[in-house]
């Protein structure tokens, strides 16, 4: 099945029950054109007419701002759960419970959205809390990220090319003459196939090289790690030398205290990302239910507003949930067509020919019923 939803409206026959009856027949008797549920509907107050049109156009705009955040939440959930993104979909939940089991049998949240007050006070709870989980989001995910970021950049240091990489945790103490006033020790790289090269020359690149110092301490695949111990008045003439010979002398001084705050930093931002990654799954988690439920809300929020403006009062009309088949969606739409093509001319409370700004009527979008699309597939993983 796929994860879109249709959620449509039509008005009430001689029952609501008979509308149900009608379109679950009209989809299902020759083949199962798409899995049908109702979809509980609270009794909201009505206000006046011209809110509800000013209403109508809100709740588009709170829509798409809502279905963003909802997506935000979730993709940042994945991103964070790098290298375990099967994980997502099973913290990617509504009230405890996978997303298509919640929207096919929503229910109305009294307590977060009391049905007692006024249609646009309910949006705007709606649009405040969201709202708030935006900027939440946004201040969490920019401490996370730099915080990751200077993990990676210490990291990608002791990775690399011998030319360019940390060599820190590379060489020991026991590798350099230190605390010589005469002596030093440097460390040159030397492509692999230059070991000749370097082996015969080093101690005539220049004058006062130390006779047989050289020491290989490390190899990558293209190159290795010489140590040479030379004059301290001769690094200038043995550096231009070495570079002359395409040999890389690194322009490393071995110090201890600043190797182990290196090492110490690494492990400081190692454990804070850690430590900071359980509470930022859990709130993710908390906020993407959150979210997602507004989300649903709104839709039924813009169910109940256009069928009121279409269909007219007493409040009269049977909110369904359509879950389509694959193949199914074309030949769904034709029958929904014939089964409301009558509800056009019928008089309705707007005539849906007039261009009236509040009611998103562009015609790719017009059908004689009201409908509203729920995709629970909030990302393409690349």
């Amino acid at each position: 099945m796929m994860t879109e939803f249709w959620l449509i409206s039509a008005p009430g026959e001689k029952t609501c029950q008979q509308t149900w009856d009608k379109m679950n027949m009209a989809t299902t008797q020759t083949s199962n054109l798409s899995t049908n549920h109702k979809f509980n509907m609270p009794e909201l107050k009505v206000g006046t007419l011209d809110v509800l049109v000013g209403l109508s156009d809100d709740l588009a705009k709170l829509d798409s701002f809502v279905e963003s955040v909802v997506k935000k939440v979730a993709q940042y959930m994945a991103d964070v759960l790098e290298d375990s993104r099967d994980k997502v979909q099973e913290n990617l939940l509504a009230n405890g419970v996978d997303l298509v089991t919640y929207v096919t049998r929503f229910q109305w949240d009294m307590a977060k959205y009391p049905i007692k007050q006024s249609l646009k006070n309910i949006s705007e709870i709606m649009s405040k809390q969201v709202s708030q989980i935006d900027n939440d989001l946004k201040a969490r995910a920019s401490a996370y990220n730099s915080l990751k970021g200077n993990l990676q950049s210490l990291e990608r240091k002791n990775v690399g090319s011998l030319l360019t990489r940390s060599l820190a945790d590379i060489v020991k103490k026991d590798d350099f003459i230190l605390d010589s006033e005469y002596l030093i020790t440097l460390l040159v790289v030397v492509p692999k196939t230059s070991y000749p090269d370097w082996q015969k020359a080093y101690e005539t690149l220049s004058e006062m090289v130390v006779p047989r110092s050289t020491k290989l301490l490390f190899e990558d695949h293209d190159s290795g790690l010489f140590s040479v111990t030379l004059f301290r008045k001769a690094i200038d003439d043995f550096k231009q030398k070495a570079r002359e010979n395409k040999f890389v002398v690194r322009d490393f001084q071995y110090n201890e205290e600043e190797m182990k705050a290196d090492k110490e930093e690494l492990t400081r931002l190692s454990t804070d990302k850690k430590k900071q990654f359980g509470p930022l799954v859990r709130w993710l988690k908390v906020n993407f239910s959150e979210a997602f439920i507004a989300w649903i809300h709104i839709k039924a929020l813009r169910v109940f507003t256009e069928s009121v403006l279409r269909y007219g009062l007493p409040v009269n009309f049977q909110a369904m949930l359509l879950q389509p088949g694959k193949k199914n969606v074309k030949k769904l739409r034709e029958v929904l067509q014939d089964l409301y093509k009558h509800l056009d001319s019928s008089a309705t409370v707007i005539d849906a020919t007039m261009d009236i700004p509040g009611l998103n009527l562009s015609q790719q979008d017009y059908y004689p019923y009201v409908y509203y699309k729920i995709d629970c597939n909030l990302f393409d993983f690349k």
